[in-house]
Formats: C-alpha cells, structure tokens, sequence
C-alpha cells in the first residue's frame, strides 16, 4: 500500500462553524495549501502582512503531505487575497473573535490508495465500510511522533522528567523523526561536538532557533534550563503533546486490549510510526455502546480515569515508563504546557464512498482505490487507511 505518492492523493478539507458576520475585528480566510505545513503558510502570512505570529490563527494544523483546505483568522484591514509559495487565502468574512479548535466541526477527506493487488483492493473498500460501522480505536497518527528520537524517545518525556540537560542534548543533537536532512546532519555533527558551543555554532543551520540557543550557552554554559526555554513555546509545546499522545495511545491500547480479551475477540495489530497496537477485527458486540461513548482523558497531572479498567491501564503505562500523574506537569518550562481535555476512545468514519478499483497508472500491474469519509476533528485518516488494510489483509 502507498499513500501521498502525488499531491493530490491525498486530500483534506476543514469543517468549521464559522459564525461569519459582514464586518468585525477578525477577517476568516480559506487557505488552501500545498507542499507546506500549517506552520510554515503561519509564518509566510506573518512575514508577508508584517504581523506577529501569533495575529495569525489557525485552529488546527495540517502536515506537508496532505494537499489541505482550511481555515485562519487574521486582523481585519488584511487583504482579501493573499497568496505565497505553497499557498492561497481567500477571504470569506468576519468574526468578533478569532477562530480556535472548538469552532472546528470535522475534516473531510479524499484519498487514493496505491500499489495494491487485486485482492486488497477488493477487500479495501469492504473493510472500509465496516469501519463505519464498527469504529477504531482512535489512536493519535504517526504524523503527531515527528518529535521521536529514534532509540532514545521523546524530549517531551525528558521535559517532564525536569531533566533539562537531557532535553536540550536532545533538542541540538539527537535526529528526530520529522527533522528535515539539513537538521538531522546539523545534529549528526553536535553529538561529536557537545558540549563546545562555540564549534556547534559553526555547523548550526541559518537561520535558526539552535543558534540562539547556542549564543546563549557561550556566554551560560550549564544555564541549561534557561537555555531550554529559549526554544519557541509552539515547539515546546508541541513536544509534549508529542508524548502526551504516546501516553494516550499507550493506555487506549492497554485497555482495549483487556477488553477484547475478556469479550472472546479477535483483534490483529496497527503499526504506527514506531509502536504496534491492538485493533479488533470483528464487531464489539455487548461492549459497542459503552466503548462507542467512552472518552479517555489526555494524560496530565490532573487526568482522572474511569472506569476501573481504564485508571487500571493509565497506572500500567505510566508505571512502565517510570512516571506517575503528578509528574505530568511542565515545570521547568515557562510559556508551555501539556494540553488538557479528553479524546474520544473510538473513531467513526461517516460518509464513506468507496470508488470501483482502478489500474494504478504510477505502479504498473497495481490497482489504485479512490476513497471518501468525515472524520471528527482530531482523529487520524491515516489510521483510518492503515486499519482498512489491516482488515482487508486478515480477510484473504
């Protein structure tokens, strides 16, 4: 199965309820983009308009890959049409405030599925259609682990774990997941060089955050917690969400793991990213409706779980990674935080449309599958895609 092989293979449109007015202090655009993350059209808009990051509102983001439309809130007096590398906006009213993830209504999505054989394309489309009726486990996509450091782990964990010298060895030297060539060889070079500020200077990228950080720990050496908090909040941020999203998959996982269990079911494995996990592959049955309503907490040092099983699965994981609730709070940082809320246990896609297979013109003697369906805000349609063939390979 191949997935994004041309951009539009794989396209996501926003739902929001916009609330729009015809005039107020924040104009509302529609952004399509292309071959760019949400952060950077963020960052271009700011540049373009002379404006501070943060006048600039996305409620969600959107990774490079994915061909997106979706929605931003910028000051009024801002043009109607703007446009940039990798990017259109287009404005299509006004708000008293600007837009924030709450306002967000689901995403619509288009997908081609490439380089299957006969069979799997076949069974794709089935296996899809079940999925409306069955639900998924609702676990956080590969796309939220970019911050992974490959046999090492997360630099949200260290964080959490107040071990800013770690953190920051992490975050100068050791290769991400998501760290484009020029970062992963920049870091490849620092852990040869740790700890001589002045030489990681040298080899730093430019622009970039690691050098500011770096000119700060010339002039402090061991000032690492300070050093620490010299990267950008929305980074730090998204670093704890990171392993935040690791924890959640993790207890999700645990406990419906038990519950298949204990139900008789039989369940086969999703792989995402770097960790395997369970899925079931028939019907829930007695269990559906409970599970279908159960939202799990995201962990942080207020979390509570419940039921018994699911505080049960919460405790095992954080035992098993040497931590417990009251730890989940950022304390050495001073402008981010783990996110609060709770996260639906199950995904439902809904308006599910699954076109006749076709050859695959990019991989001769392959089929392609052209597939439609909603999905809630927050929920992953390459989990979705990935649970489809994990039911289409069980069913041959």
């Amino acid at each position: 199965m191949r997935l994004k092989v041309m951009p539009n293979d794989f396209v996501v449109t926003e739902r929001a309820d916009l609330r729009l007015a015809e005039a107020g202090p924040w104009a509302v655009y529609r952004v399509r983009k292309v071959g760019c993350t949400t952060l950077e059209v963020q960052t271009r808009l700011a540049a373009q308009l002379g404006l501070a990051r943060r006048q600039v509102v996305f409620p969600a983001l959107k990774d490079k890959e994915a061909m997106a439309v979706q929605f931003a809130t910028l000051p009024a007096q801002a043009p109607p049409h703007l446009q940039g590398p990798g990017f259109e906006a287009q404005r299509v009213g006004y708000r008293a405030t600007p837009l924030s993830p709450g306002d967000l209504q689901g995403n619509a999505f288009e997908i081609v599925v490439r380089h299957l054989l006969p069979f799997q394309a076949q069974a794709f489309g089935q296996a899809l259609g079940s999925l409306g009726e069955w639900g998924l486990p609702n676990y956080f996509g590969a796309q939220r682990f970019g911050s992974y450091a490959p046999e090492w782990g997360f630099i949200g964990k260290a964080i959490l774990q107040r071990d800013a010298q770690a953190a920051l060895y992490a975050y100068l030297a050791r290769p991400f997941l998501g760290d484009p060539p020029a970062v992963q060889s920049f870091k490849k070079q620092a852990q040869a060089l740790w700890p001589d500020w002045a030489a990681m200077m040298a080899v730093a990228p430019k622009p970039s955050n690691y050098r500011s950080v770096l000119t700060f720990l010339k002039d402090h050496p061991q000032e690492y917690r300070k050093a620490l908090n010299l990267i950008p909040p929305r980074l730090l941020s998204l670093y704890l969400a990171a392993y935040q999203s690791y924890l959640w998959n993790a207890i999700a996982a645990h406990f419906l793991g038990g519950i298949y269990r204990q139900a008789g079911l039989p369940s086969g494995t999703l792989r995402i990213a770097f960790a395997t996990y369970p899925l079931h592959t028939a019907p829930l049955g007695d269990e559906w409706r409970f599970l279908k309503s159960l939202a799990v907490p995201l962990p942080s040092y207020r979390a509570a779980y419940a039921p018994e099983g699911l505080a049960e699965s919460a405790g095992h994981v954080l035992a098993q990674e040497g931590l417990a609730l009251g730890d989940l709070k950022a304390r050495i940082l001073k402008r981010a935080y783990l996110p609060r809320g709770s996260r639906a246990l199950l995904a439902f896609p809904t308006e599910v449309r699954v076109e006749a297979p076709q050859e695959d013109e990019h991989f001769p003697g392959r089929k392609a599958v052209r597939v439609q369906f909603t999905l809630p805000s927050g929920s992953y349609a390459t989990v979705v895609i990935q649970a489809a063939m994990a039911l289409a390979l069980g069913t041959r």
